[in-house]
């Protein structure tokens, strides 16, 4: 058990005595109860223009642990002290990070801010006085080559993208790349949304914002080919894939590839995702990877049982198959093609029938195709990763 000291930063060219914030740090459950580290309320900003140190209570929790930091800034007049900031400001850290200074950005906009003009104004009488102020507003990180801003389908609207998140962060739906050949990332969004809501929503909205995310140690930083991405975005009035989507997933992607470039919905080359990379990306959000058998060879039954005692405990069970073992697959081969994530084992019904309900393209239910046996499902398993749920 320690006691840490927690801080952060603000930007601001108002005289620090004369700010007063909240900070709030806290960590959700994977239904979405709310567990507090820090919950201050006004307290003074140093002079530096960094928060004051708080002490947490005694925790045992890992240094790798994923926190919402949320600031509410106030400022103080003769007569009052009023709120300044419309809504509270979001960014998540680790612990270590939160605990050595390192809970902000070099980036001014990236932090909490508050600035006002610093003109001077004079009675009419004394002549001419204007003052200009200039307000810069970076460019809206993902814009569809075909649907720009203002455009009535643009899939990177702030009220469409923020209804996609809430829908995310109250499990109303789950991801899917439906079109795009993004299986690995959607398996990894999803464990993801289901251990850690918060972290999911956040990860969206800095995406949305910023261009960019880092959960824990992993680093999304999608290209300007993904952010800006081409091809038909529906299919009549049909979304191909959401905005939502194509930001978490294919910028997810396109972070890992140094060749190839994820910059239109029909990049199939460069959305295959090995296992190894797949691992990494977990393992980097702060997972614990405790058991592998995934290969490029079928991983037969004794894999199959590995995996049942593994999803039985609860743990993450991620599996690389191939489409042709699902009801909406295509592929007519047997080479492994597709990630999935188990919610339930495997069984078997008494006409010898094999039945799983499993995470995959949105849904979770027992996608296996109906009437096939344990050899056919065998010839088109290629084994998994197991991972401890994220806390």
């Amino acid at each position: 058990m320690t006691v840490y000291h927690l801080s952060t930063r603000i930007n601001s060219n108002v005289p620090p005595d004369s700010l007063v914030y909240d900070l709030c740090i806290y960590r959700m459950d994977s239904e979405r109860n709310k567990h507090p580290l820090i919950d201050v309320k006004q307290q003074p900003i140093q002079g530096n223009y960094k928060t004051l140190k708080h002490p947490t209570d005694n925790t045992s929790e890992p240094l790798s642990t994923i926190y919402i930091m949320e600031v509410t800034l106030y400022r103080k007049t003769m007569l009052h002290t009023h709120c300044i900031t419309p809504s509270y400001f979001t960014r998540m850290y680790t612990l270590e990070e939160l605990a050595t200074d390192k809970a902000w950005s070099a980036v001014k906009r990236e932090n909490p801010c508050y600035f006002v003009s610093t003109g001077t104004s004079k009675l009419e009488s004394e002549g001419r006085n204007i003052v200009t102020i200039n307000i810069s507003r970076r460019e809206r990180p993902f814009i569809a080559e075909q649907y720009p801003i203002g455009d009535p389908q643009d899939p990177f609207k702030k009220n469409i993208i923020e209804e996609q998140i809430n829908n995310r962060f109250n499990k109303i739906t789950l991801p899917n790349q439906n079109a795009g050949s993004l299986c690995g990332p959607a398996a990894f969004f999803y464990c993801l949304q289901m251990d850690r809501p918060d972290v999911y929503a956040q990860a969206a909205k800095d995406l949305w914002q910023y261009g960019k995310a880092k959960i824990g140690e992993l680093e999304i930083f999608p290209g300007d080919g993904c952010r800006h991405p081409t091809g038909d975005f529906y299919d009549g009035f049909r979304p191909r894939i959401l905005g939502l989507d194509w930001m978490t997933l294919a910028a997810l992607r396109d972070s890992e590839n140094s060749v190839l470039s994820f910059d239109a919905l029909d990049s199939p080359i460069a959305g295959i995702t090995m296992w190894q990379t797949l691992t990494e990306w977990f393992e980097k959000t702060g997972y614990t990877k405790v058991f592998s058998n995934v290969g490029v060879t079928q991983a037969g039954m004794e894999g199959i049982r590995e995996l049942n005692d593994y999803v039985k405990g609860g743990y993450k069970v991620v599996t690389l198959i191939n489409d042709g073992l699902l009801q909406l697959g295509r592929s007519t081969h047997t080479l492994p093609t597709h990630w999935i994530v188990w919610s339930s084992p495997v069984t078997e019904d008494s006409a010898s029938n094999i039945h799983l309900k499993l995470f995959s393209w949105g849904e979770v239910k027992d996608q296996i195709k109906t009437g096939k046996d344990i050899s056919f499902f065998i010839n088109r398993f290629f084994g998994g990763v197991v991972f401890k749920p994220l806390a």
